[in-house]
């Protein structure tokens, strides 16, 4: 943990135990639950065959997440598309009473990527108990050109009540929800990158992300480095 993150979550217990009346009390200790949405879609030209790219990127989403479930359907055509596909969203409970509830709570619903068309397809999850869950889809859409990696994560977080002070020493240790929805797509790309050669555009997203990796460490000779947070 740094010394400025340390001061931070100190500050934060100190302002959380002030007498600032009810209304200040009963908002810290109220538990509150955030639903965010990410993607990311990208451009990967390589030579390297489907598996290759999906073993890749799977190795990058192993070291994030867990319970991986990897799919590699039949193609349709022997014959390449001259344009690749996109991921949709789509919520299976939308118009159901269950998908009405979901969306009156403030929540997303049950969105998902769907992958139609994808060479290779992913949906990994990361839980951290009392915090916050990650539920990461990827599509590998293969074109005459290369491919489109497709990306998209949601995560809903937990804020305030009285674990937020523990909550927050986590954060300052291992880093934040947001980080670590960076940092998996970050060792996705890395690990493409690494098995396979391919060059790397980024085309699209929500929200902006920074530089690509390996040139947000300052290295445009061509090696990739470790992203943060710390591994």
């Amino acid at each position: 943990m740094t010394t400025d993150k340390l001061v931070a979550v100190l500050m934060l217990t100190a302002t959380m135990m002030l007498p600032t009346g009810c209304g200040g009390v009963n908002n810290a200790l109220t538990s509150k639950k955030q639903t965010v949405e990410y993607y990311r879609i990208y451009n990967l030209a390589t030579d390297a065959g489907k598996q290759a790219v999906g073993k890749a990127a799977s190795d990058g989403l192993g070291r994030n997440t867990s319970n991986i479930n990897t799919t590699m359907p039949i193609p349709a055509s022997a014959e390449l598309p001259e344009k690749p596909g996109r991921f949709k969203i789509t919520d299976p409970m939308a118009g159901t009473k269950l998908g009405a509830l979901a969306s009156m709570s403030g929540g997303l619903g049950f969105k998902t990527a769907e992958c139609e068309g994808a060479a290779w397809t992913a949906k990994a999850v990361r839980t951290v108990s009392g915090s916050n869950t990650l539920n990461l889809s990827t599509c590998l859409f293969q074109y005459k050109g290369g491919y489109h990696l497709d990306m998209y994560a949601t995560f809903t977080k937990v804020e305030g009540g009285l674990s937020e002070i523990s909550r927050q020493m986590a954060y300052a240790a291992v880093g934040t929800p947001e980080e670590w929805v960076e940092k998996t797509f970050n060792d996705v790309l890395l690990k493409i990158r690494e098995q396979t050669g391919a060059e790397i555009t980024y085309l699209e997203g929500y929200p902006e992300p920074g530089p690509l990796p390996w040139l947000d460490q300052g290295d445009r000779a061509g090696q990739p480095a470790s992203p943060k947070p710390g591994t």
